[in-house]
């Protein structure tokens, strides 16, 4: 916990993760789970991933833009990446963060810009995911998402299990038959907020995956189960069987790169699978977070950290 905790303050310090950024991409130890920095990079693994029978997420990586031209150009972007998507009939979405749309400038601007690429998507019969970012944003982070699944009914949804509020949420959310993408959650969160203890966070996402597969038995949800962890991914299993929940009607996501091992079995036993993919330059902070998620895995950094040191 301690490494998590320190990891995840370490990823807000530009000097740190400027250090870091200069390295990853050039030793390889960022590629573990970025596909790359440029358009040409993300799209040829892709490819590849969808050749293989998997779906793909795209996450331009990046957040907490600042002016409204910034948000706009990330606007742009995302509306290229389904573009290129449906022109290369790569079967996926765009995975879209608020805070990177101008959520901090101004809510209005945000949720135009949601609605926008959206409308885009429905058009090329695509649609689009809405990552949660901290929990200061859960809030209106709803609430924009809600408009927009009402105006297009195209949008899928993160919710974070660490968090004690998201079994409400799911419940209030159900209403809209929307698809939820359930992860454990990678942000330093305060005890008043999120549980803190690796056994809570396992035990309140296996029952808020149970709730969403009742919900998909209803068809009310369509589950996305989000984690690498293999007892997650036997409990969401067992409970579509339970529940009779044909294996079109949830999927299974998991990052690029991570547990490809378990990504294969999963396919093979003939679930669906969507993979996460991350690419662009401001990749480092996310980076690190998933680092926090793994501590084990920050050994990759610090060989490339402790080989910068000597040259």
């Amino acid at each position: 916990m301690l490494a998590r905790d320190l990891i995840l303050w370490l990823s807000t310090k530009p000097s740190v993760t400027n250090t870091i950024a200069r390295r990853g991409m050039k030793d390889g130890f960022a590629r573990r789970f970025i596909a790359g920095e440029t358009l040409d990079e993300v799209l040829s693994a892709c490819a590849t991933l969808c050749a293989q029978g998997r779906t793909v997420s795209l996450n331009h990586l990046g957040e907490n833009v600042s002016t409204e031209a910034a948000a706009n150009k990330v606007s742009d972007t995302y509306v290229h990446l389904l573009e290129l998507l449906h022109a290369r009939n790569l079967p996926g979405n765009t995975s879209i963060k608020l805070t990177q749309l101008g959520l901090v400038v101004g809510r209005d601007l945000c949720e135009n810009l949601t609605r926008s690429i959206a409308r885009r998507a429905q058009e090329l019969h695509l649609t689009i995911e809405i990552d949660m970012e901290g929990s200061a944003y859960i809030e209106v982070t709803l609430e924009i998402f809600e408009a927009v699944q009402r105006a297009s009914g195209n949008v899928a949804l993160a919710i974070q299990a660490y968090l004690y509020r998201s079994e409400s949420d799911l419940q209030r959310l159900e209403r809209l038959q929307p698809k939820i993408r359930l992860v454990k959650g990678a942000y330093r969160e305060p005890k008043n907020v999120a549980f803190q203890e690796k056994a809570a966070v396992d035990a309140n996402f296996k029952r808020l995956t149970t709730h969403l597969m009742e919900g998909a038995a209803r068809g009310t949800f369509f589950p996305a189960i989000g984690s690498h962890d293999p007892a997650m991914a036997a409990h969401a299993q067992a409970e579509a069987a339970r529940l009779q929940v044909p294996k079109d009607k949830y999927e299974f996501q998991m990052l690029y790169g991570i547990q490809r091992d378990l990504q294969d079995q999963v396919f093979r036993e003939g679930h669906r699978v969507q993979v996460y993919v991350s690419f662009g330059t401001d990749w480092c902070p996310w980076f690190m977070r998933r680092l926090a998620e793994r501590p084990a895995n920050c050994w990759f950094v610090l060989r490339s950290l402790l080989a910068e040191r000597k040259t």
